[in-house]
């Protein structure tokens, strides 16, 4: 049972209907995914009981979300890189199109734009790198992981000496990658274009905000279920060699 203690997080897991209620509250179910309901709705300044309300009709009769809680490690890497991590590719150059533009025309009158043109700009190559660094270095061993528990080899080489130190640095990154999206929310109070804005100036703000419940959603994904499987499935392999 869902209650003001049930933390954000594992409302999430055992409810995948209810991730889109915390992106329309802007409650951060994935990196801060591990408060309680009634603390990061009090932070927020929301009442505890109408997010509990949303929850409720979200899970009672919404199409549901697609479940990941029991996929295995290939099967929720292959999402991830296929859904997810395409989209942030595809998705940035568009952005950052949009926002370069923006700026040009816009920053002298609204210098928010001049900020979320840098912020982007930030964002999109600090994204760009983290998501090699997955695709090339981490997922592979996961995937090697998964594979040698299955024929009980030995555990995969690698260049680190667990799998948590890669993971970590991961979760560092997806922070800052939170952090970033946030500052840029609060600036344009809630991606809300200023009045008398081009169309391009208004697509920026509605791409952004769509990116940020992307990158909330991958995020959920590899922190909270691929992540913990892997530091797992590692101890496994170590204990039945």
């Amino acid at each position: 049972m869902t209650t003001s203690q049930s933390t954000l997080r594992s409302i999430a897991l055992e409810q995948p209907a209810t991730i889109r209620v915390f992106e329309r509250f802007h409650l951060d179910y994935c990196c801060g995914g591990n408060r309680p309901l009634a603390e990061a709705c009090a932070q927020k300044g929301i009442a505890a009981e109408a997010v509990l309300a949303a929850l409720a009709v979200a899970t009672a009769g919404a199409e549901p979300e697609a479940d990941f809680t029991h996929a295995a490690p290939y099967a929720l890497i292959r999402h991830i890189v296929e859904t997810h991590h395409a989209y942030v590719r595809n998705e940035l150059p568009r952005l950052l199109s949009m926002a370069e533009r923006s700026a040009a025309k816009h920053g002298q009158v609204h210098p928010k734009v001049d900020q979320i043109d840098r912020q982007l700009r930030q964002l999109a190559g600090e994204l760009t790198l983290h998501l090699d660094k997955e695709e090339k270095i981490l997922f592979p061993h996961i995937e090697a992981l998964e594979q040698s528990r299955l024929s009980h080899a030995s555990v995969p080489h690698a260049c680190f000496d667990r799998v948590e130190t890669p993971i970590q640095a991961m979760l560092i990154e997806h922070e800052a990658a939170g952090a970033l999206l946030e500052e840029m929310r609060t600036a344009t109070q809630g991606f809300a274009p200023p009045a008398g804005a081009c169309p391009t100036l208004v697509g920026l703000y509605h791409g952004l905000e769509d990116f940020e419940r992307d990158l909330h959603r991958h995020v959920h994904l590899e922190n909270n279920l691929l992540f913990p499987l892997a530091i797992a499935l590692e101890k496994e392999t170590f204990v039945t060699q």
